[in-house]
């Protein structure tokens, strides 16, 4: 069963704004923003590897969140994976406390994600969450602010760049490439530090439609390029790496077996 190492490092929707920014800071403090776990990642491409070596494949836990907006909740879903296959999954319905707030996003939805991993009887390797790790404002993005708090190797995989600049042009990248995301002014580190990257998980053959990258960053104990490698790593045909997508797609059938719209 998963537990919280970290229960005083809890997102609180009750703080002010300056209040939840200086905890940001603290968390980012805590992160650590390279590799530091026991499973050897280059299984997550190859777990028959890890059969043939008779060791079990790391477990990688996708998370992710649908809502019901017409009673403001939300549903927290949290899939775990091993090897390619589901084995288990648990979700949460909770109140949503505070509307949306660009860079406080772990203030609405922190809260009901650790409901839903506490649900889980496995404790994952590693997780990967809908959204930013250390590609944030204070470097403390909902994938650093989850990691810390679980004390557990997390990696953020957003849909949109929201701090940073790429260090290349990022339109059009074949499928498999990496372009290096920095920080800029934006950015509580110093300027041209590597806070993540632009995946290219997928992309069509056709030179008149591009699918975007995702923004991969790490969360904590896990470094940039491992954060990269992993999402390629456990992307297979769809533009979202595997656990993320199931988490999505388990989000929503929570969703309807609720009632919801």
């Amino acid at each position: 069963m998963t537990r919280l190492s970290r229960p005083d490092l809890v997102p609180d929707a009750s703080l002010t704004r300056e209040e939840m920014e200086t905890l940001q800071r603290e968390i980012a403090e805590s992160a650590v923003f390279e590799d530091e776990f026991a499973f050897d990642p280059s299984l997550l491409a190859d777990p028959l590897a890890a059969t043939a070596s008779g060791t079990d494949p790391p477990v990688v836990a996708g998370v992710d969140q649908s809502f019901l907006l017409e009673d403001e909740r939300a549903v927290s879903a949290v899939v775990a994976v091993r090897a390619g296959e589901v084995i288990e999954r648990a979700h949460a319905v909770t109140p949503l406390e505070i509307p949306y707030i660009p860079g406080l996003l772990s203030f609405r939805e922190g809260r009901p994600i650790l409901e839903a991993v506490e649900a889980l009887e496995i404790d994952p390797d590693l997780y990967l969450f809908d959204g930013s790790g250390r590609i944030h404002f204070r470097q403390a993005g909902i994938a650093t602010h989850m990691g810390v708090v679980l004390d557990a190797p997390a990696i953020g995989v957003a849909k949109s760049l929201l701090c940073g600049v790429p260090r290349e042009e990022t339109a059009g990248l074949e499928a498999g490439a990496r372009v290096g995301i920095e920080a800029n002014s934006r950015v509580d580190a110093p300027g041209g530090t590597l806070i993540g990257y632009a995946v290219q998980t997928k992309q069509y053959e056709s030179s008149n439609r591009h699918v975007n990258p995702l923004y991969v960053s790490p969360g904590h104990r896990v470094g940039p390029e491992t954060a990269a490698d992993a999402v390629l790593a456990l992307s297979s045909g769809y533009k979202l790496p595997e656990p993320v997508r199931l988490a999505d797609s388990y989000a929503e059938e929570a969703k309807r077996e609720i009632g919801g719209r």
